[in-house]
């Protein structure tokens, strides 16, 4: 019998994963607990349409976040931090003041999306990573003065 998963189900498949059981697994088990239903042609159409909808909408977002990343390559981000007599920071930058100036700059990001390799607590030019989508990332530098 052909399921139509409305919910994961350990060892069988995703939500949305149409699979092949045996009748009584289906009745007893899926059907009776709400996590599947019978798998009608109207049903199989109406998943493949909304996985080729997904399928899209994540291709768009991939182009979109590659252009991204192409524009905010080698992009500097001056930040000015208040510092002591010796010229030591105030406590330090952290990716949320970089991902605000970024924003004022036209390059609207989130903070968990900069990525510092090191802490800046002191003057000086560092080199940050943000991370727009899963495998697409651009390189910046910050100049703290």
């Amino acid at each position: 019998m052909k399921i139509l998963l409305l919910a994961d189900v350990k060892g069988q498949g995703k939500k949305g994963d149409i699979i092949n059981v045996s009748d009584g697994y289906a009745n007893n088990f899926l059907l009776k607990r709400g996590l599947g239903t019978i798998a009608t042609a109207d049903k199989i159409n109406s998943v493949e349409l909304h996985n080729k909808a997904v399928e899209k909408q994540r291709a768009a977002e991939l182009q979109r976040a590659k252009e991204d990343a192409a524009r905010l390559k080698g992009q500097t981000v001056h930040i000015v931090a208040a510092t002591g007599s010796q010229g030591k920071m105030y406590g330090s930058i952290t990716n949320k003041e970089i991902a605000d100036e970024l924003a004022r700059m036209g390059y609207p990001v989130e903070k968990k999306q900069v990525v510092l390799k090191e802490v800046i607590r002191s003057t000086g030019s560092y080199t940050a990573t943000v991370k727009l989508y899963a495998e697409v990332s651009a390189v910046i530098n910050v100049v703290v003065e």
